[in-house]
Formats: C-alpha cells, structure tokens, sequence
C-alpha cells in the first residue's frame, strides 16, 4: 500500500483504531478522522513511533462542511484519498414504540448518510486515478436484525444495499466497494454487556470467543489492497460464525 492514502472515519478508537494501524502498517499514509482529537492525536503518535505517517482530522458526520472541509484538509495534506474506510457509527437504541423522531434521524444521518457523504468526497479523485477502495463497515445485525436497534440496524442494513449499488457503478473505474459485517467485537459498544448477556452471546457464536477490532482489521486491509481487486460488492463476516 505504499504511496496509497487512507481516510478511517471513527479512527480514535475501537475497529477504526485497528484499521488506521494496519493500513499504516502496509505503508499507507493515514489520516485519522473523528470527533475527539484528544484520542486521534493519540492513535497518530502511536502510528507515528512505529515509522507510518498519520493526519489528525476533525470530523462530525452530522455536518456535510464539516465532511467537505475534513476530505479537502486530507487531500491537501495526504494526497488524493485511495482507500476509504467508512467505520464511524453511533447507537440510541430503544424499542420501536419509544423511539424518538430524533434519535432515528441522529443514527440514519451518522450511519448511513454521512457515509454516503464520505463516498462522494472521494469518488473524482478515484475515478480520475482509475483506481479506489471504498469499505463501508455494516454489521451481523444489518443482515439478522435486532429488537431495540430499529435505528442502527436500518442504517446498517442501508449501508449494505448501498454498497451493493456503488459497486456496480464503479466498476468500470476500477474501483471496489465491499463491506465488512463484523460480529460482536470487543469495544465500548460490546462493553456495556452484562457477563449473563456476553455468555449467551458465546453459546451462539461457534468460534466461542468475542471478536478482536485486529480480526476485522484483517479483513479490511485485504479488501484494500491489490490482492481483492477482483471482489467488490461483497459483503465480508467477521462474527465467528454467529450468522452464516
């Protein structure tokens, strides 16, 4: 990945943490985008020691300058962006009937259009190159549903179709468009659970383990890179077998 440019959305932490370090483990140049910089300049120091050159960006999602004015910096900076990974996510999770008009409009807008906003910043440069790597980062639950998660698993399910849709306009421009659909994954989302909650979670995942942000890394630095160039439209499980 040498003398390629990545821009992770969500980078401070988490999957988008893991990501950003094997991108820039491969010799990408990253930039690292999120609300909290605090965080951001922490992962870009960590890159940094290691030998890989990062970019701290700010981004909120729920603003479209804010999207414009964060891909202009990391091009200014980095050069065109080659790879986009589309990890940034956000739950307000409650049962359909108490769901507040606000809460499903904060995680469709996060989730599913501000993704969608990240890709149109990046599609000129991709095209004019004849060449990109677009990775929106779904979930188990945008193919199997969840009660209480109406909002996060619309815009999951959304990102799917949605990557489905680009990959075929795309293609003759050489450029993919996959998703990864991690499982459960140790974060701060996964955190809150119960020991009761993550124990049934491990009698339904055949690999009997919570997954590692590295695992779905792996995944996203193959989809990548030039190894993956004939897959697009693809949606990648990273769950251990908990939805096959």
């Amino acid at each position: 990945m040498t003398n390629r440019t990545a821009f992770i959305t969500g980078a401070s932490r988490g999957i988008g943490r893991a990501c950003a370090e094997r991108l820039a483990a491969l010799g990408a140049r990253v930039a690292l985008a999120a609300r909290n910089l605090e965080k951001l300049d922490e992962v870009a120091a960590s890159i940094r020691a290691g030998g890989g050159q990062a970019l701290v960006v700010s981004l909120d999602l729920m603003s479209h300058q804010s999207i414009r004015e964060a891909f202009a910096r990391a091009a200014q900076e980095l050069g065109r962006v080659d790879i986009l990974v589309n990890n940034a996510g956000i739950t307000k999770d409650t049962l359909a009937l108490r769901m507040k008009e606000d809460d499903w409009e904060k995680v469709l807008r996060t989730n599913l259009t501000g993704a969608f906003q990240c890709i149109q910043q990046v599609l000129q440069g991709m095209m004019r190159e004849r060449w990109g790597r677009i990775i929106n980062i779904s979930s188990v639950v945008g193919e199997t549903g969840n009660p209480g998660q109406a909002n996060y698993v619309a815009s999951k399910a959304g990102l799917i179709g949605l990557t489905k849709s680009l990959a075929q306009e795309l293609a003759s421009r050489n450029i993919t468009v996959n998703a990864v659909a991690p499982g459960f994954i140790e974060t701060d989302m996964t955190g809150v659970l119960t020991p009761e909650q993550k124990e049934g979670l491990l009698a339904r995942i055949p690999l009997k383990r919570i997954g590692r942000p590295e695992d779905v890394a792996a995944a996203v630095a193959f989809l990548a890179g030039e190894d993956a160039g004939y897959i697009t439209g693809h949606v990648l499980d990273v769950n251990g077998g908990l939805y096959m």
